[in-house]
């Protein structure tokens, strides 16, 4: 009997199917053709980085999330993408003493862990859990207050000077606010403004990845208009802070302003591109861009920004995104959940509830019944099924085991075709259905499956 070929839903990569090879080959062509673009792309680049993309991203931006006011490229600092942004920000704004805490929406994107423990937070990582509708604002009141009284006389950093360019937060919380990895929620706009509110009263840093938000489509699987959305479902934070109360130039306020986006180009043009972008208040934009490694050599990614600069500015981006990935990914979006609808929920698995209309992303988050434990279901999927996805457990926050996800799972849908999803959901049903009958692992479990490839 044929051997299954391993199928891959962990992998949270965009299809190679839907890069824009195309579109880049020719803009990187006219870059470096043209040496009015070429020899800044070539040298050493401002701190802030490549002006003109920071200008071009500021009416894109604007065009897309409708704040009451332009985005100004004042506002923009470009990075390698959102992870090297994340350590530029924790270098600049943090210090790993007078910093009490990191709070993070759990279950948490698991590799932003180590980011923080680069920085010296390992052990003052906690998890503030979600709900249906995201993060749980109560909770997160909770877990500041209590890190408040932990801390009574931290009232100066300690391993790090003072800086004219900019501050230490006495909090960072960390979230996706939108399509969440891992849980694919999105947070509401009344929590939206709490967290702002929050974030303001305990002197927090909001650290929002904000890469999925022009992957959207209708939640209605049945909705037969035209899955190209156009627009932002909700105003960031960063846009709630910047309006709210008068923003960070309202009276008694320090300029910096508490939150910050993180933007990139890695789920909709590549992340081999590595550029990325912090946004918030100007005088914070201009503190991140004064990261030591950002002064040493200018902003990163110089070259590639002449490249997508190009891209955004002529529209080509905009039309990829919302006629060419935006359909893809919600007809594997739709796919992925009708096979769970119709292969693993008669067996006791969940999908999240939510009612928001418009859903995206790169995610599904799956709860298995009580009696099965992630960690062995998925060694068993992929040891019985070659179906490889991600155990709960490595979404939790490390160091704090107030927030569990023993019977979760994480499929992805963004890096393999249709027909494919189909076969793994499929091929996971058959383990799903051994293990409530109580039947432990085999040799021969591979043997009893045949995989329908049609």
């Amino acid at each position: 009997m044929a051997t299954l070929e391993p199928i891959n839903l962990i992998k949270g990569w965009p299809s190679t199917s839907l890069l824009p090879t195309h579109h880049l080959s020719r803009a990187a062509q006219t870059a470096l053709a043209d040496t009015s673009i070429a020899f800044p792309g070539l040298l050493y680049g401002p701190d802030e980085g490549y002006a003109p993309l920071r200008d071009t991203l500021g009416s894109w931006l604007t065009s897309f999330y409708q704040p009451e006011q332009p985005i100004g490229q004042e506002r923009i600092t470009i990075s390698g993408g959102a992870s090297q942004n994340l350590a530029c920000l924790l270098q600049v704004f943090t210090d790993p003493v007078y910093t009490r805490d990191v709070l993070f929406a759990a279950p948490a994107y698991m590799l932003a862990f180590r980011i923080f423990q680069d920085n010296g937070f390992s052990g003052k990582m906690k998890a503030v859990p979600e709900d249906d509708h995201g993060m749980d604002m109560v909770a997160l009141r909770r877990a500041l207050e209590e890190s408040e009284k932990r801390s009574p006389d931290n009232r100066s950093p300690m391993f790090k000077p003072p800086r004219p360019y900019a501050k230490y937060y006495r909090h960072v919380i960390y979230c996706v606010p939108t399509f969440s990895n891992p849980s694919s929620r999105t947070l509401p706009l009344d929590r939206r403004t709490e967290l702002v509110k929050l974030a303001r009263e305990f002197d927090a840093l909001v650290i929002s990845d904000d890469v999925y938000d022009f992957l959207q489509w209708p939640a209605d699987p049945n909705d037969s208009k035209s899955t190209s959305i156009t627009k932002a479902l909700l105003p960031r934070l960063v846009d709630i802070d910047r309006f709210l109360d008068g923003g960070a130039e309202r009276p008694g306020a320090d300029g910096y302003g508490n939150t910050t986006s993180s933007g990139s180009f890695s789920k909709i043009a590549g992340p081999g591109l590595r550029v990325g972008w912090s946004e918030g208040s100007p005088k914070f934009a201009y503190g991140v861009s004064q990261t030591g490694s950002s002064c040493s050599g200018g902003a990163p990614s110089q070259l590639t920004s002449t490249y997508m600069n190009i891209l955004v500015k002529e529209g080509t981006m905009s039309e990829h995104i919302f006629k060419i990935l935006q359909p893809a990914y919600a007809a594997r979006y739709k796919t992925l959940v009708s096979a769970i609808q119709k292969h693993l929920c008669p067996h006791g698995a969940k999908l999240p509830k939510s009612n928001q209309p418009i859903v995206g992303g790169y995610f599904l988050w799956l709860t298995l019944p009580d009696t099965i434990k992630a960690v062995d279901f998925v060694k068993r999927c992929q040891i019985e099924a070659q179906v490889i996805i991600a155990p709960g457990n490595i979404f939790e926050v490390p160091g704090d085991d107030s927030v569990k996800f023993e019977h979760s799972v994480r499929l992805t849908f963004s890096w393999i075709d249709q027909v494919l999803m189909i076969e793994a959901v499929k091929r996971i049903s058959v383990v799903l259905e051994s293990c409530l009958k109580g039947e432990g692992p085999t040799a021969n479990h591979k043997q009893q499956y045949q995989p329908v490839l049609k």
